[in-house]
């Protein structure tokens, strides 16, 4: 696993904080992949925590290309990641994978922190 820094963030630009989350080599190469297929240069992911799903929270990430107040902004391997200050104390510790399987394709979250996980593995309690 990599360790990740920031290099930016809304709240403190002058300081630098590891990354609450942290991508694995399969995951950057499928983030890198979406962006060249859909000509985001610029964008980064916003990966967050909402509540629903069958466990009571669940993971959401999308493209974003604009930051928030109180946004922070981390990078890792050329990709910017976006959270936002709410989620950030969901996702402490949590690694994104891009796996494949009988069930299909896409990202998994996995959370060390979560007390229960659904099935699917997009929801958690927390």
């Amino acid at each position: 696993m990599q360790t990740t820094t920031a290099t930016a963030t809304k709240t403190a630009p002058s300081e630098a904080f590891a990354s609450p989350v942290s991508l694995t080599a399969k995951a950057i190469e499928m983030v890198k992949d979406a962006m060249t297929r859909e000509n985001l240069s610029g964008y980064g992911i916003r990966v967050g925590v909402v509540g629903g799903g069958c466990s009571g929270f669940q993971y959401s990430m999308d493209f974003e290309n604009a930051e928030r107040d109180g946004d922070a902004v981390f990078e890792q391997d050329g990709i910017k990641v976006i959270i936002d200050p709410m989620s950030s104390m969901y996702l402490q510790g949590v690694v994104i994978d891009y796996v494949v399987g009988l069930s299909g394709a896409g990202f998994k979250f996995n959370n060390p922190n979560a007390k229960n996980t659904c099935g699917c593995g997009q929801s958690f309690t927390y």
